[in-house]
């Protein structure tokens, strides 16, 4: 039994069998119409958005205040190993977070309504354009530094600074946006708007 957990593909693939277990046993009687695929677009898509504000949450309330506390000779492992892997699934997280979201409003008839901030949909459109906006920063502004900062492309040693406080910055930005980004997700199907 512990063996699936020695594995992060193996754990994942016992929890999707799990979850299917589940379902089967609760003896609901699903139909795969286009219901259903709304129903897991939006799984798809919560489950990217928790990974992606995982780890914006993670580098801003962990890794960030951390370093200045690890020895210097320690911190190649956070530069070198867990940051550019941690940085990976930040950015690919963000990427699946949009798409599935785009997907989902196309899906349920919104999209063009929500993009226009038009009513009833005004509070979701603009949950999505501030995870747009945090996408772009994470693609464009903080990946871009953050591989200067982390030594990943090569730049003079005076860039370094700039870049990692321009990454930070941006991260940071990111965390403030997403409060109202996500309060404006929930707002839209909960009447908090």
């Amino acid at each position: 039994m512990t063996k699936i957990f020695q594995s992060l593909w193996q754990t994942l693939a016992s929890g999707l069998v799990l979850l299917i277990a589940l379902v089967l046993l609760s003896g609901s009687e699903t139909k795969f119409d286009h219901a259903w695929g709304t129903f897991a677009m939006r799984w798809l898509h919560v489950a990217c958005g928790v990974m992606w504000v995982g780890l914006l949450y993670y580098f801003n309330f962990v890794q960030m205040p951390s370093m200045p506390k690890i020895p210097d000779e320690q911190k190649p492992a956070v530069s070198k190993v867990i940051a550019p892997a941690a940085l990976f699934w930040f950015r690919y997280a963000a990427l699946a977070t949009v798409v599935t979201g785009l997907l989902l409003a196309f899906m349920s008839g919104y999209l063009v309504n929500a993009l226009s901030l038009e009513r009833p949909v005004r509070a979701i459109g603009m949950g999505m354009w501030i995870a747009l906006v945090m996408a772009f920063n994470v693609w464009f502004i903080i990946w871009p530094n953050q591989q200067k900062a982390l030594g990943l492309v090569e730049v003079s040693p005076e860039e370094k600074p700039v870049a990692a406080r321009t990454a930070m910055i941006t991260s940071r930005i990111n965390t403030m946006l997403s409060i109202p980004m996500l309060y404006m997700m929930v707002a839209q199907q909960n009447g908090g708007l």
